[in-house]
């Protein structure tokens, strides 16, 4: 867990608070032995290339990274569901890619008989103490056979408690579903990707194949509670999805995120401090009401629940945040994700930016761009410079 506190790029008036979360690394060739199941989604919806084909050519990537002690199944639905490949050591790739060569789409989508028999399937094959996963590959359009969204998702809460995981992976645009993928992915346990491109599909399976197929942390959980002595306000950027009432944050029967080996996990808060000038709230008539207590000098006190992956009790970690914490020098890290951030909301109409541009978005990406191995940085920028070309800026 690291912390830092600056100076907002697109208002001085303001701080930016960044929290990253980052799992412990395991080399790829000391992950225990891997049970997939790859459940594709051959529907009519699915013949686009961008779809169907791109699926093969992702899964195809996945199974040159496997071996003898790895067993893959391939499970197709549309109108019905099907087991085209019974559970195979994960060395015999030329078998694999046969099967998936063999897929084609049509018909409509019964995504819920699909991911019935890839669950028989993996529970078939299950490994003890070993990755046992699903990985859905699909535009998410599902049009018939268990189509309630709810049912869905209690299909796979309810699929979970076998020790079974879930991977969505999504493909394609126009009739799309990302919130269901997300939400599919979160009550299996599991993770969500958007794979729009092979490049994705090599980072997504292959440059980060340890923290997409084994989790080392389950239900992490933050809260973070702000000293109003010092705080007069913050807001939370991002993650409008995931937020937890006050009560879950210590309740174990409340589900929340996965923490993959070596994934990272980054929250940012705009705070303005007591007479900073950066307030936009009108001052409350009566005051504040909250009794402050610890020491004068906090500003928050950040908590941090996880469970084992295999265990039902959550383990507290907790850390105070301290006036003295605030820097002017900050980290690469701290930088770029200020940049991704603001670029978010420019997209989203930039309300909090103040006049912050997009060449100022640019400027602060390009000084933060740093080691940038996979070039997942230079993608960022290209895509604000894509952005910029599309915006009235141009």
């Amino acid at each position: 867990m690291t912390t830092e506190i600056a100076p907002t790029p697109w208002n001085k008036k303001t701080h930016l608070l960044h929290i990253g979360i980052k799992g412990y690394d395991i080399p790829k060739d000391n992950l225990p032995p891997a049970n997939l199941v790859f459940l594709v989604d051959v529907s009519g919806s699915m013949k686009s290339s961008d779809k169907l084909a791109l699926v093969k050519s992702a899964l195809k990537l996945l199974s040159r990274q496997l071996t003898a002690k790895d067993k893959v199944s391939l499970v197709v639905y549309a109108g019905a569901e099907g087991l085209v490949l019974e559970p195979t050591p994960g060395n015999q790739s030329g078998k694999i890619i046969a099967a998936l060569d063999r897929l084609s789409a049509g018909g409509s989508t019964n995504g819920g008989a699909g991911i019935q028999l890839a669950y028989a399937v993996a529970k078939q094959a299950f490994i003890r103490d070993g990755i046992n996963r699903v990985l859905l590959a699909t535009d998410g359009d599902f049009n018939v056979g268990t189509v309630s969204h709810e049912a869905l998702i209690n299909l796979i809460e309810e699929k979970r408690k076998s020790g079974i995981s879930l991977t969505t992976l999504g493909f394609g645009t126009g009739n799309y579903n990302d919130r269901l993928m997300e939400q599919l992915a979160d009550a299996g346990n599991g993770n969500y990707a958007y794979i729009d491109n092979i490049n994705e599909a090599q980072k997504v399976l292959v440059d980060e194949m340890s923290s997409t197929l084994n989790t080392i942390a389950k239900d992490v959980k933050i809260q973070i509670e702000f000293n109003p002595a010092k705080v007069a306000e913050y807001r939370l950027i991002g993650y409008e999805n995931r937020m937890l009432k006050r009560e879950d944050f210590s309740n174990d029967q409340v589900d929340a995120g996965e923490i993959g080996a070596g994934h990272t996990v980054t929250a940012l808060y705009e705070i303005a401090l007591v007479g900073s000038g950066g307030e936009r709230l009108e001052n409350r008539r009566y005051g504040d009401n909250q009794t402050v207590s610890g020491q004068d000098n906090e500003l928050a006190f950040l908590r941090l629940r996880y469970k084992a992956p295999d265990g039902d009790t959550s383990q507290l970690l907790e850390w105070p945040l301290m006036r003295q914490d605030l820097v002017d020098s900050t980290s690469e890290r701290f930088r770029f994700s200020a940049a991704v951030a603001a670029f978010g909301q420019q997209l989203r109409g930039g309300k909090y930016l103040e006049r912050f541009s997009y060449d100022e978005i640019l400027s602060l990406a390009r000084g933060a761009r740093g080691d940038d191995p996979f070039g997942y940085r230079a993608g960022l920028i290209e895509l604000v410079n894509l952005a910029k070309s599309l915006s009235h800026e141009r």
